[in-house]
Parts: structure tokens; sequence; C-alpha cells
């Protein structure tokens, strides 16, 4: 995939278009997930803080829709509608979901921004979900977890939702992206017109 992006400032009517089909997409997603979480409690109780390894699922919009947009502002933007739309929906964690969703796109967003939208690569996407990880699991901390453990849950919490992050959401919306690309569906984005090499 190539390293080399679109200019990150101007957005075209099928970069808003693509970030809103996305997020609507991953809502749905979202709200389902929030049910297998849930309904995971029961495989985790041999050691809780593992079921952050599910985590990098709700992370995916933060780092696909940088991949594919190639501009600023299209992770967190794309996040923050699909947490809002899954919270529309009946979250079980309710609104807060919508200031989660902000602050996981403002860390999927600095993965691209440290590379100032120039970097597209697998290492940025990689190191782009372990940040929205970082802080999505932190905000939990934080927001659910204050009163566990630190070194037996929460550092544990973060780890597991760190590398799921990087995985699930870095590498895995790296492969989401080249199968798209391939489909010939990106061809009015960086991101696929450069399929043939991919």
């Amino acid at each position: 995939m190539s390293n080399v992006g679109g200019s990150p400032a101007r957005w075209r009517t099928v970069d808003i278009v693509t970030a809103a089909v996305l997020a609507v997409a991953f809502g749905v997603v979202f709200w389902a997930w929030g049910l297998l979480w849930k309904a995971s409690d029961p495989l985790f109780t041999f050691f809780a803080p593992a079921q952050a390894l599910l985590y990098g699922v709700w992370l995916i919009p933060a780092v696909l829709a940088s991949l594919i947009i190639r501009k600023a502002g299209a992770g967190i933007l794309t996040e923050a509608i699909a947490a809002t739309i899954s919270a529309l929906l009946g979250s079980q964690w309710g609104l807060t979901v919508v200031w989660q969703g902000l602050i996981e796109g403002a860390g999927g967003e600095l993965g691209f921004a440290l590379g100032r939208y120039r970097r597209f690569g697998t290492g940025t996407a990689i190191l782009s979900g372990a940040l929205a990880g970082l802080a999505a699991t932190i905000f939990d901390c934080i927001q659910w977890y204050s009163t566990f453990e630190l070194w037996s849950y929460r550092v544990p919490y973060v780890a597991c939702g760190v590398v799921s992050s990087a995985l699930i959401a870095g590498l895995g919306s790296v492969l989401l992206t080249k199968a798209l690309a391939g489909t010939g569906v990106l061809d009015a984005f960086p991101s696929g017109r450069g399929r043939a090499a991919i």
C-alpha cells in the first residue's frame, strides 16, 4: 500500500459520503459487538482483563476511514458517528459511548497525524490501532474500572486492549482496505488507485 496520500485538508463529497457509510455500518457492528461482549463474560472468568482481546473491533473505523479517505479528521469523525449510532440503537453503555468514540477516534487519528497524513502503510495503521486501543482502555479504566486493582486488572486490561486494537483495528484495516481496493470500489481514493501494486 502506498505511503503517499492526497491533501489532508480538502474534503470532497465522496469523502463525506464514504465516512458516513462506514459510520452507519460500523455503528450497527458496534451495537452487536456490545451484545457479544456481554455474552462472552463467562468465557473470561479465569482472567477477566483478557476480555479486552476482543476490543479491536470497536476501533476499526478509527483506522479504516483514515486509510481509505486519507484526510485529517476522517478517523475521529467516522469513529464518533459510529459510536453515536450504536448509542441510538441502545448500547448497554448509553451515551457514554459517544464521548468514548471521540476519544478512540482521536487516539487513532494520532497515528496518522504523527506521519503528517503522508504515511498510510502497515506500520502507521498498526500504530494508529494501538493508540486508539490505548485511549479507549484508559478511558474504561477511569470511567468503569477506577476501583479495580491496578496491576492485576487495569494494567493487563490496557495491554490486552492495545494488542487487540493493533492487530484487529490496525492490521485488520490494512487487509480490509486492500480487499476493498482489489474490487475497484475505492478507485476514487488514493488507497484504491494503486491496487495493481498491492
